[in-house]
């Protein structure tokens, strides 16, 4: 009798074993096992139309980055060819190797669209450009135009992860910690990392994202024990 009480208790502890494990395993935190990089005012270069005063395309307040643009507006450079934008292009965090990841709360006001509201961007020149784009259609969130990262993406603040693995070639999206979206990168490059409105195809006349909480992270790694 005492034998089975003890299987019982044993089969029991196993099976609590198990389940939380697995638990714990479904909670994973798409930053477990990386580290926070240091981040200053100097790291934030905001990039808007290079005609108008800062001020009249961006505010931060209360830790929200609010960045906004006109589909009339002009680049951010004298000539140089592309649509308007406001963004934070992450400065002195660029990298070619390793595994790197960006985390923000983002809020898109709704009429929002055609617009991107982060990148990974590949070295200047370079064709394509980029290596991942989130934007924001009719009210989806998507990598790059057609697959659905996120649904109903207006007016309420939802946390983005990115991560990126230069050394495997690829990207993977996390919305509210739930990952939405993996597909192979475009090769090796420089990359570094950005977010804020940038105008794509059939945009708004109207286009502005808000960020909080943004943080950039990198994978410890290990060899023989000790870390790289």
């Amino acid at each position: 009798m005492a034998s089975a009480v003890w299987l019982l208790f044993h089969t029991f502890l196993l099976s609590f074993s198990l389940t939380t494990d697995f638990l714990l395993f479904c909670n994973a935190d798409p930053t477990d096992g990386f580290v926070p990089l240091p981040l200053s005012d100097e790291n934030f270069n905001i990039q808007r139309p290079y005609d108008v005063p800062l001020v009249d395309r961006y505010s931060f307040v209360y830790g929200v980055h609010r960045m906004w643009v006109y589909s009339s507006d002009k680049p951010f450079e004298v000539g140089n060819p592309t649509l308007p934008r406001t963004e934070i292009r992450f400065m002195d965090l660029d990298y070619s190797s390793g595994i790197w990841q960006f985390e923000g709360h983002t809020f898109v006001p709704n009429g929002t669209t055609g617009t991107s509201i982060m990148q990974i961007h590949r070295a200047k020149g370079e064709k394509p450009a980029t290596e991942l784009i989130l934007t924001v259609y009719n009210g989806e969130l998507r990598f790059y135009f057609d697959q659905q990262v996120e649904p109903n993406i207006y007016n309420r603040w939802v946390r983005v992860n990115v991560i990126h693995d230069a050394d495997a070639n690829k990207v993977s999206t996390f919305i509210n910690g739930v990952k939405k979206q993996e597909a192979d990168g475009k090769g090796p490059s420089h990359f570094y990392f950005k977010c804020g409105v940038y105008g794509q195809v059939n945009e708004s006349n109207y286009m502005e994202s808000r960020w909080r909480d943004i943080k950039i992270y990198k994978k410890e790694t290990y060899n023989n024990g000790g870390r790289l």
